[in-house]
């Protein structure tokens, strides 16, 4: 079964909660969240692999260690998942990006791919999936599987908050792969929404409805 991480640093929860208050503006959602998503990112990224690698300082030859293996690639769900992005590529510059666009098919409420764009050679990269909401869990397992199917060397998912609901169904779905959140709350009501939660993530980075 994959490992459950709870992000608790006390910056995280301080800055999480003043993104869940429902008069927090556009602006300062999407300034918290870009926060929140570097805060994150040094957790993420705690265990990547290193290798020593011999340079030339300006007084002498030293070994140092560095990121073993090709670049990271940080994976954004569509759209929320953008929000997430700057503040962990300010931690890791050097990461590649890719992209996988979902939606809901309204009859059978199954994710639909209607995009995906990721960088070469995945088989020698590890990817983080980053997402603000994991509330049912259907569209990270899709994109994920979607993921998997260009053989990475390992697969993280990352969000903001979880709900119950949808963590149990990540981890049936790919017990391989570690989640990293700030927060588990409570439940999901009838229509999907993560309670206590925040809002719809999307539309408060975005500021549209």
């Amino acid at each position: 079964m994959s490992t459950l991480h709870l992000i608790s640093h006390p910056l995280v929860q301080h800055k999480l909660t003043l993104m869940r208050q429902k008069d927090a503006s556009t602006n300062s959602f999407r300034r918290l969240l870009d926060e929140l998503s570097t805060l994150m990112a040094y957790e993420v990224t705690r265990d990547m692999p290193l290798q020593d690698v011999e340079i030339e300082t300006p007084l002498e030859t030293m070994t140092g260690q560095m990121i073993d293996g090709k670049k990271l690639v940080l994976v954004s769900i569509l759209r929320a998942g953008d929000g997430f992005l700057d503040g962990m590529l300010r931690v890791v510059p050097g990461a590649r990006v890719g992209h996988i666009g979902l939606y809901r098919d309204p009859d059978t409420l199954q994710p639909v791919e209607y995009y995906f764009k990721m960088p070469s050679e995945m088989s020698e990269r590890d990817v983080v999936v980053v997402d603000p909401m994991l509330a049912t869990g259907n569209s990270a397992a899709a994109a994920v599987a979607r993921i998997k199917q260009l053989n990475p060397k390992s697969i993280k998912f990352v969000c903001l908050l979880a709900a119950p609901e949808g963590v149990a169904v990540m981890q049936a779905a790919h017990p391989d792969v570690d989640i990293y959140t700030a927060a588990v709350d409570r439940e999901l009501n009838d229509h999907g929404y993560i309670l206590p939660g925040l809002g719809d993530a999307g539309d408060r980075i975005f500021g549209t409805k």
